[in-house]
């Protein structure tokens, strides 16, 4: 029911799940691109949505190692389903941009740079493990002595409805790297679905006057508690774990374990796992000229580092082998990037177990990394 008074920074509120839509209108009339989950070609997706009812009202994700399925499985809830390949990785740093061109005219070279203005993006439906994937590219491409204009322009305009996540799939382990299933900080709205209401954290100013008059309930005690129990009872369901007490050093000092060598034959370099990875953020530039030489441009595309033209240099290949490529990719991501960056680089999601058609697991290969070093 309407309350008589308004909410403030740092409180939770309960709307009825109709009004969701009020407050995806006022997000766009704010001029928000509202983007969140939605199906399209029997998968999901991140694309645009204007309605409550283009959400996956009913759906449950079934994931495993190689292996994703959407379920219809005829509940209530709109938030229930764990996302696919894609990440919100794709609306910070782009698979492709354009950095500049070179058109060649009567006085020379002239250079056309593309505008750094960046559309607004509402993120509406964040997961806490993407959430902490986002913080993660935060630090790669905002620090102190470095800023990505590109990526900057971009998340400073982001706005993010983050989602408390009560159905992990079997390729989650969120828990073990300490980034879920509850949300913990650095969204403007916190949604956590009941059977009736939402509840809304409300994390910024930006938000609180969105929601400020929208028809509400403070949320009560036994919502709080019913919001908890989902929260615990989450953290139980994961489908997997990964046992980080030893990482960084297990990697780093086993680098020449022959186990390597096992892992590289099964794997197919195909890059699946760092194109699904929501914090991975090799890039690469290309260059593409007119045939008639009269102009040329430069733009900026994902990479990877399985790709064997990403190692190559002048004098040969650095990583000339498959073992050596996930070598690199797993002690980068679970080693040296807690050194260059303060955190491991791993969030937990699952998508390099879902999406990886050889079903190489990571969190079984530091299990037998582990085994085998003791030896």
């Amino acid at each position: 029911m309407p309350n008589d008074h308004r909410p403030k920074l740092g409180s939770t509120i309960a709307i009825q799940k109709p009004v969701f839509n009020t407050l995806l209108a006022r997000l766009r009339e704010a001029g928000y691109q509202t983007i969140g989950p939605c199906i399209k070609n029997d998968t999901l997706v991140y694309d645009s949505i204007e309605s409550i009812n283009e959400l996956p009202y009913g759906y449950i994700s079934e994931q495993n190692a190689g292996h994703f399925r959407l379920i219809q499985a005829g509940h209530k809830n709109y938030f229930d389903v764990i996302p696919g390949a894609q990440s919100w990785k794709q609306f910070l740093f782009p698979p492709r941009v354009d950095l500049f061109a070179l058109r060649k005219n009567d006085k020379g070279w002239e250079t056309i740079t593309p505008p750094l203005d960046a559309p607004a993006y509402a993120f509406i439906g964040v997961r806490a493990c993407e959430l902490a994937a986002i913080q993660i590219q935060d630090r790669i491409f905002m620090r102190d002595d470095f800023n990505d204009p590109i990526y900057r322009n971009r998340r400073k305009r982001a706005f993010i409805l983050s989602v408390d996540c009560s159905n992990p799939a079997g390729t989650c382990f969120c828990v073990s790297m300490g980034t879920g299933p509850r949300v913990k900080g650095g969204f403007d709205l916190n949604l956590t679905e009941l059977d009736d209401v939402f509840l809304l954290t409300i994390g910024s100013e930006l938000a609180l006057g969105l929601v400020s008059d929208l028809p509400f309930e403070d949320a009560s005690a036994f919502m709080l508690s019913t919001a908890e129990r989902i929260m615990d009872n989450a953290a139980k369901k994961m489908g997997r774990s990964l046992d980080i007490s030893d990482l960084p050093e297990l990697i780093l000092k086993n680098l020449d374990d022959p186990y390597w060598q096992e892992i590289g034959s099964r794997c197919l370099s195909c890059a699946n796992c760092t194109q699904v990875c929501p914090t991975c953020f090799c890039w690469d530039a290309l260059d593409h000229m007119s045939l008639n030489g009269l102009e040329t441009s430069r733009e900026r595309v994902w990479d990877s580092c399985f790709n064997p033209g990403y190692s190559y240099q002048a004098g040969g290949n650095t990583r000339p082998t498959i073992s050596s490529r996930y070598r690199q990719w797993l002690s980068h991501k679970l080693g040296t990037w807690e050194q260059q960056n303060g955190t491991l680089g791993c969030v937990g999601c699952g998508r390099c177990i879902t999406w990886c058609p050889a079903e190489i697991d990571l969190t079984k290969e530091i299990s037998i990394l582990r085994k085998e070093a003791s030896k």
